[in-house]
């Protein structure tokens, strides 16, 4: 399969850049050395789709500062725990006294709540596409059982607009992209259309082994080498053109797109999900006012150019010595799915 990528991208004859979109992809990538098997000219660059690298500053402080509050209690994934805010982490508020929970599901959220009526419980709904459901789910079984004391601070994002303001962005030069698998599995490949169609670039959704990825790498150059722009599925697997309908009903049912800012990127118009006007006395941002200041991102951070595929991790001044992962300066070195966090980790094999 090397030595047939070899000979495609001899044919096309011309630079090459492929963008992964997912950070679970961009791990794979660096740990399976896959970049150094390629030709020189076909540049693998990692996207935005780390949803803890794009989580913004003022998020993060909105959730320290529900956690803060009195008779509250913040529940979040474990990845968010380290994500540099304003002034401090979640993981260092929890250290001041706050009371902030690690869960591994949503619905652990519903029976902290169960235990504590007389605390305010908060989930802090982070992720793509392939998360929203479940914090979907998780509100419809909170309103079966009754639960009160459950909210959901959503800081969810959506893939397709943010690639369709990458692709409008002038510094910005992708020759295909390797899709998501995981965002896919719910929306399936039909949402990317209008990067084919009116973009003309061509799009692999692909697994996350590393020969899913080597074929996905083989269709793009193959429909390059054709003149074709597609959205081809290589994960097929799991993933179809439409999607999963009983994970999007859900998000249908509870959720609609606003914009979101993406941290390092800006705002972007409807690249989020906010909970529905019917559904609002479980929004946090809505049942409770609170008001933070907004934070700079970190002078000399170049995490936003390095989440738009402008430049490499290695190539800010800060990566590996002011910023590592044992002191994060950029949210791209706090995720384990961070473009600079995996490049760091197998930089030998990059």
């Amino acid at each position: 399969m090397i030595d047939l990528i070899k000979n495609l991208y001899t044919k096309i004859g011309r630079p090459l850049n492929f963008m992964e979109v997912c950070g679970t992809h961009t791990v794979a990538i660096f740990k399976h050395g896959l970049r150094g098997m390629l030709p020189d000219g076909l540049k693998l660059l990692s996207g935005p789709g780390c949803p803890v690298c794009v989580t913004s500053i003022k998020d993060i402080d909105k959730a320290i500062a529900f956690a803060e509050s009195k008779d509250a209690i913040m529940t979040t994934f474990g990845d968010m725990m380290r994500v540099p805010g304003g002034k401090k982490t979640l993981s260092e508020a929890k250290a001041d006294g706050a009371d902030i929970r690690i869960v591994y599901s949503p619905l652990d959220s519903l029976k902290i709540a169960k235990e504590n009526k007389d605390k305010n419980v908060v989930f802090f709904a982070a992720g793509f596409e392939t998360t929203a459901p479940l914090a979907a789910g998780t509100i419809s079984e909170a309103e079966r059982q009754g639960i009160e004391n459950f909210y959901v601070f959503s800081v969810h994002k959506l893939v397709p607009p943010a690639l369709d303001v990458l692709l409008q962005s002038d510094d910005v030069r992708i020759d295909g992209f390797i899709l998501p698998g995981h965002v896919s599995t719910i929306i399936g490949s039909k949402p990317y259309g209008f990067v084919a169609e009116r973009y003309k670039i061509p799009c692999v959704v692909t697994g996350f082994d590393a020969q899913h990825i080597i074929s996905g790498i083989v269709m793009l150059l193959k429909q390059i080498s054709e003149g074709r722009a597609e959205v081809e599925i290589q994960y097929k697997s799991v993933v179809n053109p439409d999607g999963n309908a009983k994970a999007i009903s859900f998000i249908e049912e509870y959720f609609e797109p606003s914009d979101s800012y993406w941290r390092g990127i800006g705002m972007l118009p409807n690249s989020g999900l906010k909970l529905k006007e019917k559904w609002r006395h479980r929004d946090a941002e809505s049942v409770f006012s609170l008001d933070v200041p907004d934070y700079p991102e970190p002078k000399g951070c170049q995490c936003g150019l390095v989440l738009r595929g402008v430049k490499m991790p290695n190539e800010c001044p800060m990566f590996g010595k002011a910023c590592t992962p044992d002191r994060p300066i950029g949210a791209c070195m706090v995720s384990t799915e961070g473009s600079c966090a995996a490049y760091y980790k197998y930089q030998s094999t990059a």
